[in-house]
């Protein structure tokens, strides 16, 4: 009989079983984020894990491979849209078609649930593989927002929780569909919530949360481009942070503007879509996403 120990191979990372995130994997997955030499985000995390669902693969050795996060909107157990963000693989594991095996597990779970995602131009060439068609653009900015020049003319003030039912009213025609799950963590999520007014109605909302040394503008919904203005022109009056947010391309006034004060564009990424030919609600009114990661 040997007495040499039998060694027991590794799984690889293509055979082990991925599985449903919770709140409790916010540690491992902000870990994944500073492997990929992206900020830790724990924050933003948080804020995904709650009110989504996140999916991953666990490390053998502890941590996890990949994970990513879907945010489903619209009645529940009925979503009508999936937002997906977040994907990642750990770097010792990348090139070896983990994302995309978690992806395709991702798809398949939602089944024929809409759905999109913000890919950067390294993630685009897998999502398209896999059925994603490029429905749009946005453009991120970021800078001191300089203030100056004519203002435009439209009160704001912060929001109260008497306007959350407003508030959610207003996003759920804008957007498409219902976002209360997500919505309704804003006030505690943000250091900045705040509204447009004309005639004592609600024709706009933005949101101010911070994420490393930004404030990140978003969800940014607005009846036209000088409500959206007033509402960026008062979250900016509020902090000493830059500002960071994701700007549909389409709304060129609102993007030339923020650049003549002092916001400068970092990269571009591509809006994509499964299932559906373009996104539900008034994108001339949807001026910017909560975040990238959940649409």
């Amino acid at each position: 009989m040997s007495d040499s120990l039998t060694c027991v191979p590794t799984p690889s990372p293509a055979a082990l079983p991925i599985r449903r995130l919770t709140p409790r994997d916010l540690t491992a997955c902000a870990d994944l984020s500073e492997d990929r030499g992206w900020p830790r985000e724990e924050h933003k995390w948080g804020l995904l894990l709650a009110a989504g669902t996140g999916y991953g693969i666990d490390e053998p050795e502890g941590g996890l491979v990949t994970a990513c996060v879907v945010t489903e909107y619209g009645p529940a157990g009925r979503p009508d849209l999936g937002a997906i963000g977040m994907v990642l693989v750990a770097e010792r594991h990348a090139r070896q078609g983990i994302g995309r095996r978690l992806m395709r597990h991702v798809v398949a779970e939602l089944g024929t649930i809409p759905l999109t995602l913000h890919a950067t131009p390294y993630g685009r060439p897998l999502y398209e593989e896999l059925g994603f068609k490029v429905t749009g653009r946005a453009e991120m900015v970021r800078g001191h927002f300089a203030a100056g020049g004519s203002a435009p003319a439209i009160p704001t003030r912060p929001a109260t929780a008497e306007d959350l039912t407003t508030i959610l009213r207003l996003d759920e025609k804008v957007f498409g569909t219902d976002r209360t799950p997500i919505l309704t963590r804003l006030p505690a999520f943000a250091d900045q919530l705040r509204v447009a007014e004309e005639n004592g109605r609600i024709i706009g909302y933005a949101a101010a949360w911070p994420n490393m040394d930004d404030h990140v503008v978003g969800p940014l919904i607005a009846r036209d481009t000088q409500t959206a203005k007033a509402l960026i022109a008062s979250l900016a009056a509020h902090t000493d942070r830059p500002l960071r947010t994701d700007i549909d391309v389409r709304h060129e006034e609102l993007l030339a503007w923020v650049k003549e004060r002092g916001l400068e564009s970092v990269t571009f990424n591509a809006v994509m879509t499964y299932g559906i030919s373009e996104l539900p609600g008034d994108w001339t009114r949807r001026y910017a996403p909560l975040t990238v990661a959940a649409g």
